[in-house]
């Protein structure tokens, strides 16, 4: 248990007669970046709740830093920090005095509300108000908040989600290095690609269960297949795409009789995405 920031246990929640989260099992390593994927009304903000103290497991049990969540929320949740997809920033403070504010709830005396803001990109614009930032400087500002109390768990859900390239890019930053520091990320989304660039494992989750668990290597490997996408050009100058499926015993004749018998323009390698893979293991999208 001592390498585990996260352990599930046959966790579960209902609302009355619907079950959002159905006896999941899953341990995140201390310093890992895991992806938890799924479509809206998977489960995944239920499971976060659970993990972050906010409601109460209907059955299984949240082990968070060695510690049961249902017993000791209160101290688990000075060590996390948490950033929601939904702005809750206070928009009539600057971006200052939202932090010093988060500071002062968690007891935080000293801290360098300039140099957090310059990690999150937003150096130089603290004592501006947050209600004229755009929703990228806003969501940056939320994670800054998150890292006030240095915490060693961070849960963020949907992170990038309809922000510009700069911000995006930007927040990817933070939670490598913040991984890279030791820093244990729980990160839900629905983003596929985003998951992929920055996650260990990922977990997928469909109707509240656990339908795969791995590294998005090892889900390519086990139900992806990897091909070439080659490009010949016709006799009659039109362009046609060809696949060769690779690791198959004709795949070097295939390559062979292509090259040898029609003018290559391009080849391409192919691996299935996240996504791709997703709909193979639970038989729909992310929609």
């Amino acid at each position: 248990m001592l390498n585990y920031a996260i352990i599930a246990e046959n966790l579960t929640y209902r609302y009355g007669d619907l079950t959002a989260v159905d006896h999941i099992n899953f341990e995140v390593e201390r310093g890992e970046v895991l992806g938890f994927l799924g479509p809206n009304g998977a489960g995944k903000s239920t499971t976060v709740k659970m993990l972050t103290g906010q409601i109460r497991p209907t059955e299984g049990r949240a082990t968070v830093l060695s510690a049961d969540v249902s017993k000791h929320a209160s101290q688990i949740q000075a060590q996390i920090g948490v950033a929601f997809e939904t702005s809750n920033v206070y928009e009539q403070m600057t971006a200052v005095e939202n932090l010093k504010l988060f500071a002062r709830l968690f007891g935080v005396r000293e801290f360098d509300a300039e140099a957090l803001l310059e990690q999150v990109g937003l150096a130089g614009r603290g004592n501006e108000r947050v209600a004229g930032y755009s929703k990228g400087m806003k969501q940056r500002l939320m994670i800054a908040r998150a890292l006030v109390n240095q915490p060693r768990i961070l849960f963020l859900d949907e992170p990038t989600d309809g922000l510009d390239p700069v911000s995006s890019e930007t927040i990817r930053g933070i939670i490598r290095q913040q991984s890279e520091n030791g820093t244990t990320v729980f990160l839900t989304t629905h983003d596929m690609v985003e998951a992929d660039k920055l996650s260990r494992r990922v977990a997928f989750i469909d109707q509240g269960k656990i339908a795969a668990l791995d590294t998005p290597h090892a889900l390519k490997q086990q139900y992806g297949k990897r091909g070439l996408k080659v490009t010949v050009e016709c006799p009659d100058g039109r362009l046609e795409t060809r696949e060769v499926i690779l690791d198959r015993e004709d795949t070097a004749a295939s390559v062979h009789e292509l090259f040898a018998n029609q003018r290559v323009v391009t080849v391409h390698s192919e691996e299935a995405t996240l996504e791709d893979i997703f709909i193979r293991v639970t038989g729909r999208g992310l929609n």
